[in-house]
């Protein structure tokens, strides 16, 4: 790298060579590297991709798995969403444990090993629904990786269990839960979320159910929806708040960064907050900062090909990205916000997008053990 060095500004030089001696970047420094452009953009590539191929010897993994949403009704009203309806909906539906119990068993047929469950927050559900979703995958395949529940969602089923959050994610987790996934997250910044989702839980009530889900033994992901109102700094303050959790629990398997899909929901026409939208190089400049801001601490990057689509998700290869997300079967949330990329791509498509990318494709499941190389 050292060559490139010679014609790039000094404090993003200064600021690169700390990433790449495994120093921890700052807020700020993280900041400067979200706005560089030109020479100084190549050099971030560079290094984002450097690292990437030390810390996975160029493999780029992938998961063969199924989403599973059980409910579209949901109250919450977030200004994003597209996909939830109200209950008087003729769109409106919730599975029955039956249907679940035959997506489930789809799943295993398709060899995947993971199924990953979430849904609206429907108040004609109870406690014990929640237990026999999980139940019932493990009836169907005791091996099957249930990777279920939002935090708003175990938030939500605390409150009808009526006990804690660790009470709460206990009951799930002897019930079948085998992980979660980091949604609800959006940025976590309260001054932003209080207008994209005023009625869904704060940051640091987030922050709380991910820490308790981590100190149990359940791991999670980690996400952030971006290009939307949010700015280049809200984006940095929720990569720390991330980068902190993982400091102290080490529960975090992945980082997925996801592009705002702005075709249908209402917060894109909300004139008060215009949006402002990433395009290519912004999305690219965040997995690389992503993979330098988080060097020491989240191992793996995850691109969502469902939001980017898989051209630009096989760009993303070569920014510090080192994971391709899973052929999900059933992707409801961003289809029905107007994403444009179907909701399945078979293994064999997945393998070959990898390998055009300069890269080693390997199967894994969710706690990234590889099962299989390609």
């Amino acid at each position: 790298m050292s060559e490139i060095y010679n014609y790039i500004k000094p404090d993003i030089k200064k600021i690169l060579k700390k990433a790449e001696d495994s120093e921890e970047i700052s807020r700020e420094e993280a900041l400067k590297l979200l706005k560089v452009t030109g020479k100084e953009f190549i050099a971030l590539q560079q290094i984002a991709d450097q690292i990437c191929f030390e810390k996975k010897d160029n493999l780029v993994t992938f998961i063969i798995n199924r989403n599973i949403n059980f409910t579209n009704i949901c109250y919450k009203g977030c200004k994003f969403c597209s996909f939830s309806v109200s209950n008087d909906s003729e769109e409106s539906f919730l599975l029955t444990l039956e249907d679940l119990r035959e997506k489930v068993l789809d799943a295993k047929n398709a060899g995947c090993t993971e199924v990953c469950i979430q849904g609206g927050i429907n108040q004609k559900l109870d406690f014990d629904y929640y237990l026999n979703i999980l139940k019932v995958v493990k009836e169907v395949d005791k091996n099957m990786h249930t990777h279920a529940f939002s935090p708003q969602e175990v938030f939500y089923i605390s409150k009808l269990y009526g006990n804690p959050i660790e009470d709460t994610l206990n009951e799930l987790k002897k019930a079948g839960l085998d992980s979660m996934p980091g949604t609800a997250a959006e940025i976590l910044v309260d001054d932003v979320r209080k207008i994209i989702c005023p009625n869904k839980i704060s940051t640091p009530q987030w922050i709380d159910v991910i820490s308790s889900a981590h100190k149990l033994g359940i791991p999670t992901t980690s996400t952030m929806m971006y290009g939307h109102i949010e700015d280049l700094r809200d984006r940095i303050k929720h990569l720390e708040v991330l980068r902190e959790i993982q400091k102290e629990t080490s529960g975090f398997t992945e980082f997925v960064p996801l592009p705002f899909v702005k075709e249908k929901p209402m917060l894109s026409t909300l004139t008060d907050f215009p949006l402002k939208p990433s395009f290519g190089m912004a999305d690219l400049k965040l997995f690389c900062v992503a993979r330098l801001f988080f060097n020491n601490y989240i191992d793996n990057i995850q691109c969502s090909w469902v939001k980017l689509g898989p051209k630009f998700a096989q760009v993303s290869l070569n920014y510090g990205v080192n994971d391709f997300s899973g052929t999900l079967m059933e992707e409801n949330i961003s289809k029905s916000a107007g994403a444009e990329f179907g909701e399945y791509l078979s293994p064999e498509e997945i393998i070959e997008i990898i390998k055009a990318a300069g890269k080693r494709p390997a199967q894994r499941d969710t706690l990234y053990k590889i099962l299989k190389f390609h």
